[in-house]
């Protein structure tokens, strides 16, 4: 089959298809704008490359071999999806597509990137499905290459370095605490801030130093961080029943209305969220389409 398929080219195939349709050469030479000769030629090499007569004279025209009535139905359908398979694409039609989107994100992404696209989005495309996944950074890049994620959320970091990138927001952070919080009734001073028990949200696991902490250090100060934890859904519930804070993202903390937003007194630099794609998918209609939306929800 290797050695047939070396000697074949797409327009013997072509000329078989339409040959087996008219059982004429005349007919066939017409519809493929050949001259007659030229399709003659193209059936001698068929014949030889297949090693059947494939068309034999007849009352009427030619009439097909067993081969080549065994070719028929096979070769039609290979021609149809190569065709469709280089033909220009279609515009992606939300209303009717079933794609399965599968998005790497932390919970504070799930929170500020996709809940506010959702709604609409299942609106707009009922029939699509997303997997959210969570996000992995050092393995970000093969995820995407395989296939495994097709969008990430995150900021600006060595493992995004190589993917087409767009800019969602940037981010501010505030000082949280309980509604009651007796030390949170008006703005710490710089000092009582870092006299407060602080929780810390740690994506890698165990860590008790982050942005606020790099900051205080370029001003010869420290605060205490007593708890250090994975997930911001955590915080929300640690905060609302203790006396711990924590330094939080505006974009999060405004839609936590049980705790209670400070100014911190330290301006601690922001962040910009973006999201990420693979060149794999980077011109596909359905990708996006999903992208521009996402940006437009956010």
């Amino acid at each position: 089959m290797n050695n047939i398929l070396r000697r074949l080219d797409l327009n013997l195939l072509v000329t078989l298809d339409v040959l087996l349709a008219e059982q004429n050469v005349t007919r066939a030479a017409e519809r493929l704008h050949f001259s007659q000769p030229s399709v003659s030629v193209h059936l001698a090499k068929l014949r030889d490359i297949f090693g059947d007569p494939l068309l034999l004279p007849g009352p009427r025209g030619m009439r097909p071999t067993a081969r080549a009535e065994s070719l028929r139905e096979p070769l039609r359908e290979a021609l149809a999806s190569l065709e469709r398979a280089v033909s220009p694409e279609t515009a992606f039609d939300p209303a009717t597509a079933d794609n399965t989107w599968r998005i790497a994100a932390t919970d504070y992404t799930e929170s500020t990137v996709l809940l506010p696209a959702l709604s609409g989005l299942r609106a707009a495309a009922p029939r699509t499905r997303i997997a959210v996944l969570e996000i992995m950074p050092p393995r970000l890049a093969k995820q995407a290459e395989n296939g495994e994620i097709d969008l990430a959320f995150h900021i600006v970091s060595a493992e995004t370095a190589g993917f087409h990138q767009q800019a969602l927001f940037t981010e501010s952070y505030v000082l949280v605490g309980r509604k009651d919080h007796p030390r949170l009734k008006r703005r710490p001073t710089l000092a009582q801030f870092c006299a407060l028990e602080h929780v810390i949200v740690s994506p890698d696991g165990g860590g008790f130093f982050g942005p606020t902490d790099a900051t205080l250090a370029t001003l010869g100060m420290k605060r205490h961080v007593a708890l250090s934890v994975p997930h911001f859904l955590f915080v929300r519930s640690v905060l609302a029943t203790t006396d711990l804070v924590s330094m939080q993202p505006l974009r999060l903390a405004k839609h936590w209305p049980e705790l209670r937003i400070v100014a911190p007194p330290v301006d601690v630099p922001g962040y910009e969220m973006s999201m990420y794609w693979h060149e794999r998918v980077h011109r596909d209609p359905a990708h996006r389409w999903l992208r521009e939306f996402i940006a437009q929800a956010v």
